[in-house]
């Protein structure tokens, strides 16, 4: 049977690392939580658990997990979030193909929690991502605070059953807090590779977000907070463009 490394990225996630690390126990052959100088019982939790911590100053969101896919001894890593878990039956599909490795990297839905519900239409679900892979046939994608992990050319890849479970924002101002935060870091991503902003960009994007989510997607199905969701991704939309356009403006 194939080894594993479990990696996980934490700051101040005392909350949530306890779900997260029972659920691979089954699997993990080593835990590695890249921890960036916590303030909580993160560390601790961590050490508790058998894993093994390594302390880095945060790097960003891409470059933080590329470090801890680096930091495993095994080739094949599960890269996973402290707010996430894997369901019962993703755990079994895991261990299947763990025993049986057929293909390079391993895609999963994720199913996210938003407002004490579970959102299963929108643009959140499937929320699909490749967790699992044998690290030297992936590349890192996204831009931050976005990122990717993507198959090399030429390896061959499949999705899993089950769901990767994400306890995301339990309420509506810790996710407009959180938005405020990431269209920031994103509209920053976007300049440095030489994307400008523009008027134009600003008043279509954000209703392009929120109309492709609510009604093409399905997201009215999930209720008031699939409205939520539609309007705070088309809010989050116009809050990077509007940065993004200052941020053009600034250095022109």
């Amino acid at each position: 049977m194939k080894k594993v490394s479990v990696v996980i990225i934490t700051l101040n996630e005392a909350a949530n690392l306890p779900r997260c690390l029972e659920s691979v126990r089954a699997i993990a052959d080593e835990v590695v939580v890249v921890d960036s100088l916590s303030t909580d019982s993160t560390v601790a939790i961590a050490e508790a658990a058998g894993a093994r911590v390594i302390h880095q100053a945060f790097l960003g969101h891409r470059e933080q997990k590329a470090f801890a896919i680096a930091s495993a001894t095994n080739e094949l890593v599960l890269s996973i979030d402290a707010d996430e878990a894997l369901s019962p039956a993703l755990l079994t599909s895991l261990r299947a193909v763990i025993a049986d490795w057929t293909h390079d990297c391993y895609y999963m839905n994720r199913l996210n929690r938003f407002m004490g519900v579970w959102i299963h239409h929108g643009g959140w679900y499937p929320d699909r991502k490749m967790r699992l892979f044998d690290r030297r046939k992936y590349r890192l994608g996204g831009v931050n605070p976005h990122d990717s992990f993507d198959p090399v050319a030429g390896a061959t890849n499949t999705l899993l059953s089950g769901d990767l479970l994400h306890y995301t924002d339990e309420g509506f101002h810790d996710r407009i807090n959180r938005l405020n935060k990431h269209s920031t870091i994103a509209a920053q991503s976007f300049h440095d590779l030489g994307k400008r902003g523009s008027m134009l960009r600003l008043l279509t994007k954000p209703a392009g977000r929120f109309i492709s989510e609510y009604f093409f997607q399905l997201g009215f199905l999930d209720g008031l907070p699939g409205y939520f969701i539609a309007k705070t991704d088309g809010q989050y939309v116009w809050m990077r463009e509007a940065k993004l356009r200052a941020l053009t403006k600034q250095h022109s």
